[in-house]
């Protein structure tokens, strides 16, 4: 059964939580929303350091007083030695074990090609970063997350593996790979109480969407949308933070769609 921790105002009160790609984006939302719920932060970015500093620092004057509740660790999700790091920096910066991953870390094309003229280094790209990066970190957390209650593996796919719009081609098959890794990897966790999901957003207003995209695309996807919006992190960040808590237990190898009935 869930834990009764679950209906407190903190249900992650000091737990560890590593955010790859929380430098902006969604990535960034789900990390100050996890810090909101009393969670630890580390702030992984690759480039963009200002950033994810600034992220920390925000959350650390939520704070006043009390020791670091977040870091900034600089890794490429692609590259196995810095994953590994950005998990050992994790567990020296708190002096805990790590509850929580949630991978946020994700790229797309923004010329938008059609499978046919999709050039095979951005093909390469794609897929080491949206799913050899998920298949490493997720590699990672199911060696070295907490067991026994709380553990907690979230990776972000994209509702165009369910959509599969032309243009998108290679990102959506990259984020479907993540999604039915997941459901295995929820099986083979058996017996450690580490859960693993998919978090799935529809069209999210983020600089990674808008990239490439002219006016007329954003408004037929706005008109797409039963809400006639587009989503917000702030949308997404909720569901994570609902996942990563004691009382989403029984929610396990699966993944949730968040998209306002874009599909």
């Amino acid at each position: 059964m869930a834990s009764t921790t679950s209906t407190n105002s903190l249900p992650l009160k000091d737990r560890v939580a590593i955010v790859t790609g929380s430098s902006r984006g969604i990535g960034r939302v789900i990390a100050t929303h996890l810090a909101g719920l009393g969670a630890k932060l580390v702030i992984n970015y690759t480039s963009s350091a200002d950033q994810a500093d600034l992220v920390a620092t925000q959350i650390n004057s939520l704070y006043p007083g009390d020791s670091p509740r977040a870091v900034a660790v600089k890794a490429d999700v692609s590259d196995p030695a810095q994953v590994k790091l950005l998990f050992d920096s994790a567990e020296q910066a708190f002096g805990s074990p790590i509850h929580i991953l949630v991978n946020s870390a994700g790229v797309l094309d923004p010329k938008y090609p059609k499978i046919a003229d999709t050039a095979l280094e951005d093909f390469d790209r794609i897929f080491s970063v949206n799913t050899r990066g998920a298949f490493l970190c997720a590699k990672e957390a199911a060696n070295r997350l907490k067991r026994g209650g709380g553990g907690r593996i979230i990776l972000l796919s994209s509702s165009m593996a369910a959509a599969l719009r032309p243009g998108f081609g290679a990102y959506a098959a990259s984020k479907a790979a993540v999604e039915a890794m997941v459901k295995i990897l929820a099986k083979e966790l058996k017996g450690t109480g580490i859960t693993a999901n998919c978090v799935a957003p529809g069209p999210i207003a983020t600089e990674m969407f808008f990239a490439g995209k002219s006016e007329e695309v954003v408004q037929r996807c706005i008109d797409e949308s039963p809400h006639n919006r587009l989503g917000q992190s702030e949308d997404v960040a909720p569901v994570v933070g609902f996942l990563a808590s004691d009382a989403s237990e029984w929610v396990n190898g699966q993944t949730i769609r968040v998209n306002g009935g874009y599909v």
